[in-house]
């Protein structure tokens, strides 16, 4: 029994550590997103060789514009053999119709694109949830986040993930005019967390993080040996780790991204 417990206390401080270590431990830093504002052309080649599987990109924000970078850089990262993702920044107008200028703007960059380099997987979407200061339109709110997602989910059958810093989904989502069922439904969605100083703890209402954005246009408070700032030719990148191994990380864009059928998506009543 004396052995038992020992064994029992070993697993036990061997599972807390798994826990506790950083997450590059356990995971490798390879998912780069980039938007309009990265204004170099980005060497995918040199990234694939550096070890970065996938690439989201900003695909559409307030209001209803499209990113001009975004299609010529899905045809430079496809041809790299890189995995690809859109986002859209969110504003405070009608989500159902931001969600459907989403889906527009990615479906015909994807019909465009060649279909021998074009991955299986398809497209990772996402919804960037965050305050907005940058353009008009105001900030969404999480019932507008829960609209879009669903929106999302209607149009493709798969929910999209969900961006934002720790400390302003912590504070959007605890305030007591979200409801149980609209956190409950934003769990729906892969949750994808940025903080610039440390691996994020406060995830709730998601139980985990899927990706750690640990780096901002170069801005980051960790040690550069194990969280480097830059990636090819991108000097002040915005980096990202995946919970998992690369394995993992491919198993994951497989199951979670959108493939386009090409041109406009179809609505829910027009399908077979």
């Amino acid at each position: 029994m004396r052995f038992v417990g020992m064994m029992k206390r070993s697993i036990f401080r061997s599972a807390a550590l798994y826990f506790l270590a950083p997450a590059c431990a356990f995971a490798g830093s390879n998912v780069v997103n980039l938007s309009h504002y990265d204004m170099m052309r980005p060497d995918f080649d040199a990234m694939k060789r550096e070890g970065i599987i996938g690439v989201i990109h900003e695909a559409t924000y307030p209001r209803l514009q499209r990113d001009a970078k975004y299609l010529d850089r899905q045809m430079g990262a496809l041809r790299s053999g890189l995995l690809w993702g859109a986002y859209h920044y969110a504003d405070g107008t009608d989500p159902v119709r931001q969600a459907d200028h989403f889906l527009s703007v990615v479906s015909n960059a994807w019909a465009q694109a060649n279909p021998v380099t074009r991955p299986s997987s398809g497209v990772l979407l996402v919804l960037d949830f965050e305050k907005n200061g940058h353009y008009p339109g105001g900030t969404m709110r999480a019932d507008q986040a829960v609209a879009f997602v669903e929106r999302i989910r209607e149009r493709t059958s798969v929910y999209p993930g969900i961006y934002g810093s720790e400390y302003y989904l912590r504070q959007a989502l605890n305030s007591p005019r979200v409801s149980a069922a609209q956190k409950k439904t934003l769990t729906n969605c892969w949750l994808w967390i940025a903080n610039y100083h440390k691996e994020p703890r406060a995830t709730a209402p998601w139980s985990f993080w899927a990706l750690w954005q640990y780096c901002g246009d170069g801005k980051c408070g960790l040690p550069r040996s194990a969280y480097p700032i830059s990636v090819a030719n991108v000097r002040k990148a915005e980096r990202n780790i995946f919970r998992g191994t690369q394995s993992d990380l491919q198993d994951f864009w497989q199951r979670r991204a959108w493939q386009p059928t090409g041109g406009k998506p179809r609505r829910e009543s027009e399908r077979g």
